[in-house]
């Protein structure tokens, strides 16, 4: 890695993840970052505020440039990483194949297109996939080895379908035109291993990369899969219009991690097991329900780790971490904790270095 890389520690942290990917590492971080205490990395002038949301999210230069920023203040203590976050919303592929994208205050929104059309094709004219590569491009520009630049959350397969027309029309589309479905589901596809391989060729460092939700990173090809829309699916219809199209993308990848997000998702776990290339699986509990560091998760997690993947607690605070670790062990798993401050890192290495 570059000499001027902004994490001190990446000789000792590079092995954690990589264990963890061998279902035999443990690896202590979190998702995003927080300001580190002391003098900066480096010293980075700070962007002007922007005008609107507009160019909060989408001027690739001025985020660039406020991503290098806020890196150059950030800690990267424990195996925390530094990756500039160049997300355009959770589900942008379907932008780039002919939804809407508007910034506001807390998030990015898609907003299906609206002609109603079912074609499924990639026009490299299309301003959000200029937008895409400009913003890695611009990032890549400004890091210079010193962080790695992250893979946009694309997303894939029927949650794109459902960003571009709807989530009940793509629901009904399983009864009215399951043949049609999955014609459009592998067309789907095979875009994003095109629009991936053209951000990769961007962002990867000496061929490794970081990917930017749930911030993780690899040699190779590395990704954040889900299919959020299954929540409303029965066990029969993810194994037909989910499962196939999940298991070429963890063939395709080098490192996979799922995102099973909500209770309801859970009767899932079984057809994403018989994935034999499926390397992780991250737990979001969802809304009103306990985090991942609760002991009722515990048997989740033995079940994962049992059906051979490593897998991904979200959100633990740091009292929970040594009873976790107690009950479920310490391999396999990759903690985003909730950190607040640098002083919680320490106290969770403290606990974590125990077991290792």
């Amino acid at each position: 890695m570059n000499s001027r890389f902004w994490k001190e520690n990446w000789a000792a942290s590079r092995p954690h993840y990589l264990d963890w990917w061998d279902r035999k590492g443990l690896v202590i971080t979190m998702w995003e970052h927080l300001a580190k205490d002391g003098p900066p990395h480096e010293e980075v002038p700070e962007p002007p505020p922007a005008r609107d949301w507009t160019q909060y999210w989408f001027d690739p230069e001025w985020r660039a440039a406020n991503l290098h920023y806020r890196l150059s203040r950030s800690s990267f203590k424990a195996d925390i990483l530094p990756v500039a976050s160049t997300h355009l919303g959770p589900g942008s592929l379907a932008a780039i194949l002919g939804a809407e994208l508007e910034g506001r205050e807390d998030t990015i929104w898609i907003h299906p297109r609206a002609d109603g059309s079912t074609a499924i094709a990639l026009d490299e004219s299309n301003r959000w996939y200029r937008l895409h590569l400009d913003l890695v491009t611009a990032c890549k520009r400004l890091a210079q080895g010193r962080y790695f630049v992250g893979c946009p959350d694309l997303i894939e397969g029927m949650d794109t379908l459902a960003g571009l027309r709807g989530t009940q029309a793509v629901l009904l589309d399983t009864i009215d035109r399951p043949e049609e479905l999955e014609q459009e589901l592998q067309a789907v596809n095979d875009i994003w291993f095109e629009v991936f391989d053209r951000i990769y060729d961007v962002i990867n460092e000496e061929g490794e990369m970081a990917f930017c939700y749930f911030s993780i990173w690899g040699p190779g090809r590395v990704a954040k899969l889900q299919s959020d829309i299954s929540i409303m699916m029965s066990p029969g219809s993810f194994r037909q219009f989910v499962q196939p199209y999940i298991r070429q993308q963890c063939q395709w990848l080098d490192y996979s991690l799922y995102h099973l997000d909500g209770v309801g998702a859970m009767r899932h776990l079984d057809a994403l097991l018989e994935i034999e290339e499926l390397d992780a699986i991250q737990w979001t509990p969802g809304v009103g329900q306990p985090q991942g560091g609760d002991p009722c998760w515990y048997d989740l997690y033995r079940r994962i780790l049992a059906g051979g993947k490593s897998i991904m607690p979200a959100w633990v605070e740091v009292d929970e971490l040594q009873p976790l670790l107690d009950a479920v062990g310490p391999n396999g798993l990759n903690i985003l904790m909730h950190f607040t401050s640098e002083r919680d890192i320490d106290r969770a290495l403290a606990i974590a270095e125990q077991y290792r």
